[in-house]
């Protein structure tokens, strides 16, 4: 007679999640919840530029290049303030600093392909004005982005989120303006 050995049946093993023992795989919850305010924040930040540059440019387009126009600045403080707006959802200096300036460098790139998509003139040797203020709007935009960056890490903890806005959006505007100013 042989005696086989025969193992308890498997008792619940709580390190293994409940789905992968009742045999079906349950993926990972999505990092990105769009349901959540702060993400429709970050990316909002990220597209106001682009989307006033466009009302901009449809509804009063440019007409000359030699002259800083009031959109041009518009265009500028948006990308500011939309940069500094994401920064401001992200937790800890650091990474209020890369929130703050990706979202600045993606907000004036869409910027400036609004303004080329839109110049409905090609010229060789000279840009359309439109492209032109896109680029003179991005270009004063991400400076000023680049200095509220700087100083995003400095208030990152405080306890207000519209508070950690005020002193990096008000350097980066006092910054875009100048900037906007002398390349006009």
């Amino acid at each position: 007679m042989t005696h086989e050995a025969t193992s308890p049946p498997p008792e619940d093993d709580d390190s293994v999640p409940i789905s992968v023992r009742l045999g079906t795989v349950v993926p990972p919850e999505d990092p990105e919840d769009w349901t959540r305010p702060l993400t429709w924040v970050a990316a909002l930040g990220m597209l106001a530029a682009p989307i006033v540059a466009f009302a901009w440019f449809w509804l009063d387009p440019p007409h000359d290049t030699g002259v800083l126009l009031p959109g041009t600045v518009l265009v500028a403080a948006v990308l500011v303030l939309g940069g500094v707006a994401t920064g401001v959802t992200q937790i800890g200096g650091v990474r209020a600093f890369a929130g703050t300036l990706g979202a600045a460098l993606f907000a004036a790139l869409a910027t400036i392909i609004v303004g080329a998509a839109m110049a409905g003139q090609r010229q060789i040797g000279a840009a359309s004005p439109m492209l032109a203020h896109a680029f003179v709007a991005a270009a004063a935009g991400l400076v000023g982005a680049l200095a509220s960056s700087i100083v995003a890490p400095a208030v990152a903890n405080a306890a207000s989120r519209p508070g950690r806005m005020v002193l990096p959006g008000g350097i980066g505007l006092v910054v875009a303006a100048v900037v906007a100013g002398l390349l006009a």
